[in-house]
């Protein structure tokens, strides 16, 4: 066989091998099963640094149009190394297709990438979107890579013989006559692959975090409390977990005297608490909405730690999700009797885009440290790291002092003249477990001061939702500013 002819038939045979490997992670991530298309980018973002990576969230559009771009490449990655591993293969078997024995080829486009996947992308391997404990996950993991790279190799040894045939006559090997139809054939599987692996990845885009990833609440409407399905959400996923209860367990272990597992139903035979407190994203720009208050139900985590028995050195307290997902806080603040592992929201449990079943609330962290889809507690020495730490965000992540002016709008426009009543001015102020003191009002004329319960028009431990109705001197415009402590938000009304 001709160098050329093998090169095309190598193409054609490993491009659809890589379609149907792609295909079958695609089902799998359908049944929650972790695959390559999402947990390297998870395995990548963490060498990325803060100000690189904003800069290339910015470039693309977001962080919604990031995840997209990263599975998109991947994907696309996949059908190339597919192709070319194709090429490389038809190259060497081309004298004598039969010489490529089971053996020869499963060690090459099996057992050597699942290898070279599992030391790569060992950190990540444990991620589970139904909830499997994570060492359970991690062999999951693997055997479905495994079962993905052993498709691609039968479908690339079959294909590649499908297209080459041996003349009756001769010894050698070449395309037969009727390779145009084979090649058709063999395309039109690689299609059909194609089109079963678009209907997966429709159904995984429609159930993806998209249509609420980066949900703000703010503006005339905010409520005290905010409702759950207009709490604000960030998430680093494609698709967020939706976890099986009967799956799911927690772990306690690290340097602590007694290591232990509870199932959900043990968790609820400790004594509950509820407490309102407020989240706010490290994102959240002055003007943002990524701050939300809602009344939470849990235990403290500290009602576990006791029973674990901290031993000496212990200084922090890793916390990891089923999606992989880690954060550190110090053990102090984990033993704090307000740091709470959340199983209810506002009255309801848990929604899955809040964590179900389990949740952390770290009351004056920024959002991050309040990690959804809690499996595993650790309690560790000072040199723990969790996800964005190791990223290179930090070292303070406690949520600085941050008001806003919900109503008016920003740059409304009033006519003095028909004004018959003063200009209603309200929106939030938030001071984390520090508490907000007084809010003041300034209208470049007059400081309107709102202290205390009595300025406040819903109150809560936490945070505030304040309002007042202010007078405006006759001038052309007005510059109104809300300050709270250190930080000021203006708005210009005119």
């Amino acid at each position: 066989m001709s160098r050329a002819k093998a090169i095309s038939a190598g193409l054609l045979a490993g491009l659809v091998a890589g379609i149907v490997m792609t295909t079958a992670m695609l089902l799998l991530a359908k049944l929650g099963v972790a695959t390559p298309l999402v947990i390297i980018g998870d395995r990548l973002s963490v060498f990325i640094p803060p100000g690189p990576f904003l800069a290339l969230m910015g470039k693309v559009g977001g962080y919604n149009h990031l995840k997209q771009l990263g599975v998109g490449l991947t994907i696309a990655g996949q059908l190339l190394f597919g192709a070319i591993g194709g090429a490389i293969f038809a190259l060497l078997v081309r004298r004598n297709p039969e010489r490529a024995s089971a053996i020869w080829t499963m060690s090459i486009f099996v057992v050597l990438p699942l290898v070279v996947f599992a030391i790569a992308l060992w950190p990540v391997l444990g991620t589970s979107y139904i909830g499997l404990p994570i060492e359970v996950a991690r062999l999951v993991t693997l055997v479905g890579f495994a079962l993905c790279v052993f498709l691609f190799e039968r479908t690339l040894v079959a294909g590649f013989r499908f297209l080459t045939t041996r003349k009756i006559a001769k010894e050698d090997y070449e395309f037969t006559p009727t390779i145009g139809r084979r090649a058709f054939v063999l395309g039109a599987i690689g299609l059909a692959a194609a089109g079963g692996g678009v209907a997966l990845a429709r159904k995984l885009y429609r159930a993806a975090a998209f249509s609420y990833d980066g949900t703000q609440y703010k503006g005339p409407n905010v409520q005290p409390i905010t409702p759950n399905e207009l709490f604000y959400c960030v998430t680093k996923n494609v698709v967020d977990p939706r976890v099986d209860v009967d799956l799911w367990h927690l772990e306690i272990g690290g340097l602590v005297q007694n290591p232990a597992t509870w199932r959900f139903q043990d968790l609820m035979g400790f004594k509950p608490t509820t407490q309102e407190t407020t989240l706010m994203c490290i994102a959240n720009g002055l003007d943002a909405g990524l701050i939300s208050n809602a009344v939470w139900k849990g235990l403290p985590l500290h009602d576990l730690l006791d029973q674990a028995g901290v031993l000496s050195g212990a200084a922090r307290v890793r916390l990891q999700a089923v999606d992989n997902y880690t954060d550190t806080i110090p053990l102090e603040k984990a033993m704090e009797p307000t740091t709470l592992l959340a199983y209810e929201m506002n009255g309801a449990p848990l929604p899955d885009r809040h964590g179900f079943p389990l949740r952390v609330i770290v009351p004056s962290y920024f959002g991050e440290k309040n990690v959804k889809w809690l499996t595993r507690i650790e309690v560790t020495d000072p040199n723990a790291k969790g996800f964005y730490e190791t990223q290179g965000w930090g070292p303070n992540f406690i949520v600085p002092t941050r008001s806003r002016i919900d109503v008016p709008e920003a740059w409304s426009f009033f006519s003095l003249s028909k004004l018959t009543a003063p200009i209603e001015v309200k929106g939030i102020a938030f001071g984390g477990d520090r508490g907000v003191s007084r809010v003041e009002l300034h209208d470049r004329c007059t400081w309107h001061r709102r202290r205390g319960p009595g300025a406040r028009m819903e109150v809560g431990p936490r945070s505030i939702l304040w309002g007042c109705r202010a007078p405006l001197h006759q001038r052309p415009r007005h510059r109104v500013t809300v300050m709270s402590s250190e930080v000021e938000t203006s708005r210009g009304i005119c």
